[in-house]
């Protein structure tokens, strides 16, 4: 006869009624039970090793964020709002030395859900802080600046966020794991456009990725 998996679970629960039958009616050949005469205990131990490896990895508290308009000038509209805590978390047994891990945020047009003009993702700009404290071992990446700010002397960093731009990183992912094992930072977001911009509603999709290089 072929063994589906309802049937599996048929013949289970049919042995387990015949048991409980079964102790319901060799209760009654007993008064009671005897007194007890002594008792004993026993303590069940079990060492559960790591997993094999470990893994580096990345998760995002949130899938989204909502930006609201606040400091708005004659110049341009201006909206704000924070990225969801971003962690990272090592629990690999063994990390090779000389390597370092980084995690990077990219964002898409704000496409419009009325097919109004799509924003650029220059328009977007951010400032990482860690959560996780530390002596070093972490640190934020720097703030980026929307196009619409002027440039920041010596080196302009007014382009939004159109490349992989740093959110945090570890300058040795060996010292990283062995002071936390986990490491946690979000960012302020701020969206910068023309005064004229069309009304409605707007999303873009802000792509966080882990990255490990070596030196």
């Amino acid at each position: 006869m072929k063994i589906t998996k309802g049937t599996a679970v048929r013949c289970a629960a049919g042995i387990l009624g015949g048991v409980l039958l079964a102790g319901v009616g060799g209760a009654a050949a007993f008064a009671a039970w005897p007194d007890e005469e002594d008792s004993s205990g026993v303590d069940v131990k079990v060492d559960i090793a790591p997993v094999a490896g470990g893994a580096l990895s990345l998760t995002v508290d949130g899938t989204e964020s909502v930006l609201t308009e606040t400091g708005s000038t004659a110049t341009y509209r201006q909206f704000t709002g924070a990225l969801p805590n971003v962690t990272v978390t090592d629990t690999r047994t063994d990390v090779p030395a000389g390597v370092y891990w980084y995690v990077t945020g990219q964002a898409g047009d704000f496409t419009g859900a009325a097919g109004q003009p799509s924003i650029t993702p220059d328009h977007l700009g951010w400032t990482p802080a860690l959560v996780t404290t530390g002596n070093g071992e972490v640190t934020a990446g720097d703030a980026v600046a929307t196009s619409k700010d002027d440039p920041t002397p010596p080196v302009p960093n007014n382009v939004g966020l159109v490349g992989q731009e740093m959110l945090q990183l570890a300058l040795d992912s060996a010292e990283a794991k062995a002071a936390a094992g986990q490491w946690t930072a979000n960012a302020d977001l701020v969206l910068k456009t023309d005064v004229n911009v069309a009304p409605g509603s707007y999303t873009s999709l802000l792509t966080l990725s882990l990255f490990e290089d070596a030196f």
